[in-house]
């Protein structure tokens, strides 16, 4: 008997934003398969323009499964998990406790598959940093999203992830952004009157 499954289960009764007032919910599990989809997309993205050498399925899986901990750990909000250095490297800890504990509920035999998708430690370095850059774009997304329905509760949220994607170094990422931002500002009629595919030279402007 295993108990993975039930825990995974359990990633759509986990909230994000918790210290913000949100007009729409956003659970854990619906924003690790936008992750997912956008991952991909960057891995796409660059193998077909910078040369880059990405699985975009693996790409994918590992980010379905990047924040499978905090069904153990719920979601800690960002200004307190790097409200210093001393919270910061603690939570670190309790997140390797969670990784470890979620992977020995699996079989013996499968844990050596899940291992790569669940201990952080063991994610190629390239990947991590994918997937990482598709968690920010998420969660840019989502600040997009709300400040559309005039709640400003996320204007400075939306400002500081731009400015984070502007320091990843990759490509990719603009090149993501200028691709597909501006369909996030739209509403189902426009982008509907708006659906013709773009090259991705695009500025993003917001």
């Amino acid at each position: 008997m295993s108990h993975f499954f039930a825990h995974m289960a359990r990633m759509k009764l986990i909230n994000r934003w918790p210290l913000m007032r949100n007009t729409q919910t956003e659970n854990v599990q619906e924003h690790s398969l936008q992750v997912a989809m956008i991952a991909h997309g960057l891995a796409l993205i660059s193998n077909e323009y910078y040369d880059g050498n990405y699985s975009p399925e693996k790409a994918a899986t590992l980010a379905l499964f990047h924040d499978a901990s905090e069904v153990l750990t719920g979601d800690l909000p960002t200004p307190v998990k790097y409200f210093n250095k001393e919270i910061e490297r603690e939570y670190k800890l309790i997140e390797k406790m969670a990784e470890h504990k979620l992977l020995h509920t699996l079989p013996d035999d499968l844990q050596q598959h899940y291992q790569p998708l669940l201990i952080s430690d063991n994610i190629d370095p390239s990947y991590k940093k994918l997937v990482k850059a598709a968690d920010i774009i998420s969660a840019y997304f989502k600040c997009i999203e709300e400040l559309n329905t005039g709640n400003h509760e996320f204007e400075r949220a939306k400002q500081r992830l731009k400015q984070v994607l502007k320091k990843t170094n990759m490509p990719e990422v603009q090149h993501f952004i200028n691709l597909y931002s501006h369909s996030f500002k739209l509403s189902l009629d426009e982008i509907t009157l708006e659906d013709q595919p773009s090259n991705g030279n695009d500025n993003d402007n917001g």
